[in-house]
């Protein structure tokens, strides 16, 4: 079966995205098949497989990205509609719209890396812009009506700095102007190019305990110089090392 709904796929244009403000993004609703939408939700890894990442330090002052973690690296067990999902992303139908969205010259020089997070009660993403070896990421929704209410937050902050900031800072919340609030709910991802200025963040979750935020992200990396030389050192644009099986060491 099909996981991504080509159908809306499709629809996304490319110089819409382009123009929009303050930077580029789309948020691309019933991004998956109904029936793959569910069949991922129902499958997701088990959360005491994620590493869990409290106060870790970030660069510029900026405030820790509080959350359960699992990297996807090839190898990883999992179950087999996120195996049949994961080979579709690599495919051409995904690759291609990649390069509509981006330029095919630069589509075909495009490394993608994976991730699933998962987030509780307090945590929060501050106010950032990512590496510049990240052309853009794409963000998939795995909380519906049922297990995440609106009131709890989580909601995706599209961020306008007015071009006051350098990438390199740590601004606040409230020094930023919110362009876009996106509910990280039902089956729909978000999709943003990363710029100097492309500031996001999430304000802290305020679910009861034992509730959990739920999302896979796509890293879409350019081959830069640190790309290069992170292969070199066995690993990938993140910095997972591989393993001579393809697990994650």
């Amino acid at each position: 079966m099909e996981y991504l709904n080509q159908t809306s796929i499709k629809a996304v244009r490319p110089e819409i995205f382009q123009q929009q403000q303050p930077y580029p993004w789309v948020n691309i609703q019933n991004t998956l098949t109904a029936e793959g939408f569910e069949r991922l939700r129902e499958t997701l890894p088990d959360v005491s497989l994620f590493e869990r990442q409290v106060g870790k330090k970030r660069a510029y002052g900026q405030g820790s990205h509080d959350r359960y973690l699992l990297h996807y690296l090839p190898g990883l067990t999992m179950a087999e509609p996120w195996k049949d999902f994961i080979a579709e992303l690599h495919g051409e139908a995904y690759m291609s719209f990649l390069g509509r969205m981006f330029g095919p010259e630069i589509g075909n020089r495009l490394i993608l890396t994976m991730e699933w997070y998962f987030a509780w009660q307090g945590c929060a993403v501050s106010p950032h812009c990512d590496a510049r070896r990240k052309l853009a990421t794409h963000i998939f929704y795995f909380n519906t009506d049922a297990d995440w209410e609106a009131g709890w937050g989580g909601h995706i902050l599209v961020l306008d700095d007015k071009g006051r900031f350098k990438p390199h800072s740590a601004p606040a919340f409230d020094d930023l102007q919110v362009g876009a609030e996106i509910d990280p709910r039902g089956n729909g991802s978000l999709l943003f190019q990363r710029t100097d200025h492309s500031w996001h963040g999430v304000r802290p979750l305020q679910p009861p305990p034992g509730k959990l935020r739920k999302l896979f992200i796509i890293t879409i990396n350019v081959p830069t110089f640190q790309v290069w030389w992170r292969r070199v050192r066995g690993k990938d644009p993140d910095g997972y090392r591989f393993k001579p099986n393809g697990a994650r060491q």
